[in-house]
């Protein structure tokens, strides 16, 4: 049986070319001033009109991080103002996890911003349980309908009510520095051992192999994820965590026990544990390490980003994980899945004008990401006479013919269970747990929760 993710994703999988994406970072934090209103009478179109409203809006996208995401989100703030003139937004920004951190704080004392962004799956699940995320399915069934890209919406739904709208969509390439490649003689390995032959030669010739930033956790459980994908299957991980499975299979075990060995043979950056994942970034970007794994919100660093060298730019290529001789996976199964969405608080004193603001903002980010950011959209996008760098066209024929798609595994369990998760792959990594207790913490963590 294939997993769930993979009958999602195919069901897209024909229109892929029509859609064109979009994670973390730990920085700074911004805002603007405010101004709040009274109550109003709404038009038709939901619209507010009269006395000035203020939507509070949350996001994670700092511009010394993410400029060119920050930069598209003022320019639909600043028209979405110009076109309701009546309604001010009013905006915070937070790196990845002190996003996370404080939007936990906040939800403590229901004191949610109007707009936010949230991720799929496992991570609305207290939020919906709690009643503090509103019912999104009236945008879906209005002006949104058959805009997304079929199955990415879905992964923001319980119970068959949509409380996210997905702004991205991501797979997770290895990139790696063709220029380093070749100065050393070595080619895109295909399996785990070429790949450990690649690892090897570089580390011999006193290159860091990896870039990993470890202190942000889910940089380190993607290399698990794809091991587990590539020892086990697809389905075993998401098995494991549906309870259908469990995290003592030996191929979950076996894929603990290859990061050990990873580790041992000084695959990754020095100090990866204490290093965010910005920092790990800065090594490969200024060709301080050959390799490093990242979702394809990325992807304009590689190709678009001018404060990048060109030179640089055109020496990043990718590969597909390698393979396991013996392995379950295939070369074309990925990690990955719906990026960051948006959601409206169900308190919300203004929330028709939260809901409106969202499906403008939905809107112009699929019509803005590509060419302005060069992120994969979860809407529909018509790319005819888009001039696209070859990577894009290159990814999205990869998500065209891709067996399965994985969804992040922090992001498929509960908030409690990721944190269990997310610690025991530092422990992993760091060498405080063995592959045994790496998966009998994590197989206890779920157990907990049934």
């Amino acid at each position: 049986m294939k997993s769930k993710w993979y009958k999602v994703f195919m069901a897209f999988a024909l229109i892929a070319l029509l859609a064109l994406a979009a994670c973390g970072n730990d920085e700074e934090e911004a805002g603007s001033d405010s101004n709040s209103g009274g109550e109003t009478e709404e038009n038709e179109s939901g619209s507010s009109e009269g006395e000035e409203k203020t939507i509070e809006f949350m996001h994670l996208w700092p511009e010394g991080s993410s400029k060119q995401h920050y930069e598209i989100v003022e320019s639909i703030i600043d028209q979405y103002e110009t076109d309701n003139p009546n309604v001010t937004v009013e905006v915070e920004i937070l790196g990845n996890e002190q996003y996370k951190e404080k939007l936990k704080v906040l939800s403590t004392s229901n004191e949610l911003p109007d707009v936010g962004m949230t991720w799929a799956a496992g991570f609305l699940e207290p939020y919906v349980s709690g009643n503090m995320f509103a019912s999104l399915d009236d945008l879906l069934e209005g002006p949104l309908n058959d805009q997304f890209v079929p199955g990415t919406a879905e992964a923001y739904a319980l119970e068959g009510t949509t409380y996210g709208l997905p702004l991205e969509l991501n797979i997770t390439p290895l990139y790696y520095n063709k220029a380093i490649f070749d100065e050393h003689g070595l080619e895109a390995p295909e399996t785990l051992d070429e790949f450990k032959e690649v690892v090897k030669t570089l580390v011999d010739n006193g290159v860091t192999p990896i870039a990993l930033g470890n202190k942000d956790r889910w940089t380190g459980s993607m290399w698990y994820m794809y091991l587990a994908d590539r020892f086990g299957g697809p389905e075993v991980l998401t098995n494991a965590i549906n309870r259908s499975g469990t995290f003592e299979d030996p191929a979950l075990v076996e894929a603990a026990e290859e990061i050990k060995n990873l580790v041992e043979m000084d695959a990754f950056l020095k100090g990866f544990n204490g290093l965010g994942n910005d920092e790990a970034k800065g090594y490969f970007i200024n060709e301080q390490a050959a390799m490093y794994l990242m979702g394809t919100w990325d992807l304009p660093e590689w190709t678009t980003n001018e404060d990048n060298p060109q030179e640089f730019r055109d020496s990043i290529e990718y590969m597909k994980f390698p393979t396991v001789e013996g392995g379950q996976g295939d070369i074309d199964s990925f990690v990955g899945g719906p990026g960051v969405g948006l959601f409206v608080a169900e308190d919300s004193d203004v929330q028709a004008e939260a809901k409106e603001f969202v499906s403008f903002f939905v809107e112009q980010w699929g019509q803005q990401a590509v060419t302005k950011a060069g992120v994969i959209p979860a809407t529909k996008v018509d790319t005819e006479g888009t001039d696209l760098p070859q990577m894009y066209i290159d990814i999205l024929n990869d998500l065209n013919d891709a067996s399965n798609i994985t969804l992040f595994a922090d992001v498929q369990m509960s908030p409690s269970v990721a944190e269990v998760h997310l610690d025991m792959i530092q422990a992993l990594f760091g060498d405080a747990a063995t592959p045994e207790e790496f998966a009998s913490e994590q197989e206890q963590a779920l157990a907990d929760e049934e």
